[in-house]
């Protein structure tokens, strides 16, 4: 492990520009399951009749805001994961030239609730919320203690819409760009808690073309021969270490 950890500090100090990629292992470290997990998949349609792509979608959203945000509430809002120390570490990293743009898979923005600046959230965020109407901006407490069951737009009096992205819809485009551009420009780019086919991040990866694919994640992956350097770890115990 010590090896491991003075080759990536090398490879970090040699790097002009590095981008992390966090994936769904940055939440299981934090001791949340995602609504994608096979037993929790199950539990959720044995609970409310219908499965989690289905429930999670802007069909739900539309005809059945009831069930879609006590879905929301109870499966995503409520126990929603903190940031570990691996939002601290990348924080410390950003500031001391080390890391450069940090790019999340998640919808809970834990790099930038662990203090990095520089974050792509590219499902968007369960803090940012807003009337599809008005555009009024809501907080994520409105929408977990709203006194009635669907979150109504206090001007519009109409659903108030999560800016994350649910199953089925496309993706951001800016976000998209955006995270095409950090890609390419890397020298190193680190994989935490996903790995190089990731359903979410395998589509941005071919455009790295530099010099150090780094993958710190919990369990081998038939793909892990492709990087440059892999840390069969969780994340949270691996960046602490660097400077």
């Amino acid at each position: 492990m010590d090896e491991k950890i003075t080759r990536l500090q090398k490879i970090l100090d040699e790097s002009r520009y590095t981008v992390a990629l966090c994936g769904s292992g940055m939440m299981e470290e934090a001791g949340f399951i995602g609504i994608k997990n096979q037993d929790k998949a199950y539990d959720i349609e044995e609970k409310y009749g219908y499965c989690s792509e289905e429930l999670y979608t802007s069909a739900f959203y539309n005809t059945r805001p009831e069930l879609f945000f006590t879905f929301y509430r109870n499966e995503l809002l409520n126990h929603a994961p903190e940031p570990t120390a691996s939002g601290a570490a990348m924080a410390a990293l950003e500031q001391n030239g080390h890391l450069h743009c940090v790019i999340s898979s998640n919808i809970y923005d834990l790099p930038g609730r662990g203090g990095c600046k520089n974050v792509i959230n590219l499902h968007g965020s369960i803090f940012d919320n807003h009337c599809p109407r008005c555009k009024k901006k809501y907080s994520l407490e409105y929408v977990i203690h709203s006194s009635r069951k669907v979150p109504l737009c206090e001007k519009c009096n109409i659903p108030v819409r999560p800016l994350v992205s649910l199953f089925g819809e496309m993706v951001d485009s800016q976000r998209m760009t955006k995270t095409t551009l950090e890609i390419s420009k890397a020298d190193a780019l680190l994989l935490l808690g996903t790995s190089v086919d990731s359903d979410v991040f395998s589509h941005y990866i071919k455009y790295f073309t530099g010099r150090w694919l780094v993958i710190i994640h919990k369990k081998p992956h038939y793909m892990d021969g492709s990087a440059s350097m892999v840390i069969l770890n969780e994340p949270k115990n691996v960046l602490p270490l660097l400077s």
